[in-house]
């Protein structure tokens, strides 16, 4: 009886917390995941000031931090860093990667939607690719914005991932006869083994977002939570051409036509 127990109690989210710790190792190898040139560090600076300033020492929060990428971004402009993430093999990459460049950011393992840090804790909070894998978003809200002090600044970067446009489905098309063909190293970069792209679809196929993390749809949700201010930024284009050249064509493609955005809300 026990091996069904033990499975009963393995929930979505236990899912997703294995699926990232196995994608760990690979993580940094993957353009869109880590940066891979100055033109990208650039424009993901301007990014982050555009929204939340210069850090001017004020406390920032990265939540769902991995292997410290945006974390980094934010300790360049001046924040003091906190990243949390539930995945020890992400935090062991992030505190290596902290320690090689001479940073003081702080890593902790910690549940972006269950955090336990205190009330007003931080003046920003930040996240990347996070909102779409949350199985209770507004309760996640809420709880982020416990965290920020009075007038305090959530950043969102994220995207939909599961309704890709006309333009990206015929370019789907031409990567799967291209692999059919069997010439599918071509696009290859060093992406998830194909049992984990199914278990990527699987978890895609439960969370909240299973339609597709639609900005508005994100917006209106932290408008639920308490946020009194709520921006849509669609402007992404000096991070998509930065990136662009470390894409095969066919991913360029659907990378580029992708409902991508960030999303500024303040407390």
């Amino acid at each position: 009886m026990q091996p069904a127990t033990t499975q009963s109690n393995y929930s979505l989210r236990d899912e997703i917390k294995a699926y990232w710790s196995l994608r760990a190792e690979t993580f940094d190898s993957q353009p869109g995941h880590e940066i891979f040139s100055e033109p990208e560090r650039a424009a993901w600076h301007a990014l982050i000031r555009r929204h939340l300033g210069n850090g001017d020492g004020r406390k920032a929060l990265d939540l769902a931090s991995g292997t410290g990428v945006v974390s980094h971004l934010l300790d360049d402009l001046g924040f003091s860093v906190t990243g949390l993430d539930w995945a020890e093999p992400m935090l062991e990459r992030a505190r290596a990667k902290a320690r090689a460049r001479g940073r003081t950011i702080r890593f902790f393992m910690g549940d972006a939607e269950n955090t336990l840090e205190p009330d007003a804790a931080y003046d920003v909070i930040t996240n990347r690719h996070l909102v779409w894998t949350l199985v209770d978003p507004e309760a996640a809200f809420r709880e982020w914005h416990r965290l920020l002090k009075p007038a305090g600044r959530l950043l969102i970067v994220d995207g939909d991932f599961v309704n890709p446009s006309m333009l990206s489905r015929i370019a789907n098309r031409i990567a799967e006869r291209v692999r059919r063909l069997g010439f599918g190293a071509i696009e290859v970069q060093n992406g998830p083994a194909p049992a984990q792209m199914e278990t990527h679809r699987s978890i895609l196929s439960r969370v909240y977002f299973s339609g597709g993390a639609r900005a508005e749809a994100v917006a209106e949700l932290l408008t639920r939570a308490g946020f009194s201010s709520v921006t849509i930024d669609t402007n992404m284009r000096a991070i998509h051409r930065a990136q662009k050249k470390h894409f095969g064509f066919l991913k360029g493609i659907e990378r580029a036509t992708q409902h991508r955005y960030a999303i500024l809300a303040i407390k």
